[in-house]
């Protein structure tokens, strides 16, 4: 079976054809999907989308790009990660590309979520868009590594790749390695070892060739690790197995 390691189908353009989602990953065999928090508001809900679904599971965290939202403690993410079904910490990390400095703000809201992380013991998701340098120092501040995680949505370079992959994260593929503007981000594929490999749709966003443009759900999983194989040289099949199984090392919570 395939694992969407990250996706929002509680955004409401999902959630309404929730049922539909559903059936769309049974038909192409995705196991698993981890629904993954953007703000403290929407949280409940999120949890209210997922605890019915023995498949499905939760983040708990504050997206980069949220400004003017519920800042949370540590402890009010380790109060959230004491829930059975919340398995990672995050969205978290750095995004300079949309927002302007100051942005001190951020980079405190990303050290709250790696003490939580470190402290609960559960794994963090880490969002970094031109902010890599920024993003790794932080990381290696408040020693990322003692919790591990995951960079989603990776569109670094192969350097930051394998900072990452020191400080004991994974490194997770979404539909832009199929784009074919993503030319160095298929390199990084190419070298990434296939167990430090995830992948993931980020949908509703970032749909694959050849749904580029639509509405993504985590049923089209499945092209990300097709493209993957491809590039690698490999079966999906071994694609598949690897991706899994790391998502079951990583998310250790999920077989609890």
């Amino acid at each position: 079976m395939f694992v969407d390691s990250h996706c929002h189908i509680n955004f409401p353009e999902l959630a309404q054809n929730l049922d539909e989602i559903l059936a769309k990953m049974r038909r192409n065999q995705v196991g698993h999907a981890l629904v993954v928090s953007v703000n403290m508001d929407d949280w409940p809900g999120l949890m209210d989308l997922v605890r019915p679904h023995p498949h499905l599971f939760a983040s708990v965290g504050v997206h980069p790009d949220y400004e003017d939202v519920v800042e949370p403690t540590v402890q009010d993410l380790l109060d959230r990660a004491a829930d059975p079904k919340v398995v990672a910490i995050g969205e978290t990390g750095l995004d300079y590309y949309r927002l302007q400095e100051p942005l001190d703000w951020q980079r405190a809201r990303f050290r709250t979520h790696i003490r939580a992380s470190r402290e609960s013991g559960l794994p963090l998701i880490i969002h970094t868009r031109s902010a890599s340098q920024d993003t790794l120092a932080i990381m290696a501040e408040e020693d990322a590594a003692l919790a591990g995680g995951v960079m989603h949505c990776f569109t670094e370079s192969w350097e930051v790749a394998q900072a990452a992959m020191a400080m004991n994260f994974y490194i997770s593929f979404s539909g832009i390695v199929t784009f074919k503007s993503a030319a160095e981000l298929q390199d990084v594929a190419r070298k990434v070892p296939l167990d430090r490999l995830l992948i993931e749709t980020d949908s509703p966003y970032l749909a694959p060739v050849p749904f580029r443009g639509k509405m993504n759900d985590p049923s089209l999983v499945v092209h990300v690790a097709e493209k993957i194989a491809e590039l690698k040289g490999i079966s999906v099949k071994e694609v598949e197995e690897a991706s899994t199984e790391n998502f079951f090392n990583l998310f250790k919570k999920v077989l609890a």
